[in-house]
């Protein structure tokens, strides 16, 4: 399929063809929520955590005589009742499982979101930002010019030090790089701009098994 590609100064541009194995699929909304799942089991915090009794290290041997001695049996120092013994029903951390979901799996949820993206005509393309663009005011223009609200632009290396300054005070606009395409942050913003470098990074990332 062929896409139109935006530029920031308004100048006429080429177009870049992207192929419908990216932008054409049949959604699975099931598998995207699993993927989605997947990906914020990784960003909760872990809970805190107590040593309980038997992960204190030290000796079990009884401290007192079990009998005779008139006071309250005791076991080993390790008991919840001494300094440096375990914590009783304290913490016990994280007790979640993170899920194990296979790379091709990953990759045909992000081509299906991109899909979904195309479909909504939510998806666009720009022409590698090769000057740096200063001005927020700037920037605001061409976002303005192209109807774009609430938008995830996914940058090449050298595209992203020339479009930070200017884009990244901007209310609802983020920025990252290729490598960290991910479903959650394409599904936040309505729109999603993908420099012509980084477009072709993903579709070859995709589409290629070995990757």
């Amino acid at each position: 399929m062929k896409f139109p590609l935006l530029s920031i100064d308004g100048s006429k541009a080429d177009s870049i063809e992207i192929s419908d194995k990216l932008v054409k699929l049949k959604v699975n909304h099931k598998l995207i929520k699993f993927v989605i799942d997947w990906q914020l089991s990784h960003l909760k915090t872990r809970t805190a955590k107590t040593k309980q009794r038997n992960e204190i290290k030290g000796s079990t041997k009884k401290i007192v005589p079990q009998k005779g001695g008139g006071g309250a049996r005791h076991a080993s120092k390790k008991a919840p009742l001494f300094v440096g013994g375990g914590v009783a029903h304290g913490p016990k951390g994280a007790v979640y499982k993170i899920k194990k979901i296979n790379k091709k799996v990953r990759k045909l949820a992000l081509a299906q979101t991109l899909s979904k993206k195309n479909s909504d005509k939510n998806l666009h393309i720009l022409a590698d930002v090769k000057k740096e663009v200063k001005k927020t005011k700037e920037f605001n223009k061409f976002l303005e010019t192209n109807k774009l609200a609430s938008v995830l632009i996914i940058s090449d290396t050298d595209s992203i030090k020339n479009i930070n300054k200017s884009a990244r005070n901007i209310k609802n606009v983020k920025l990252i790089k290729d490598e960290g395409a991910n479903i959650y942050d394409l599904f936040k913003y309505k729109n999603v701009i993908i420099t012509s470098s980084s477009a072709k990074k993903i579709q070859e990332r995709i589409l290629n098994e070995k990757n």
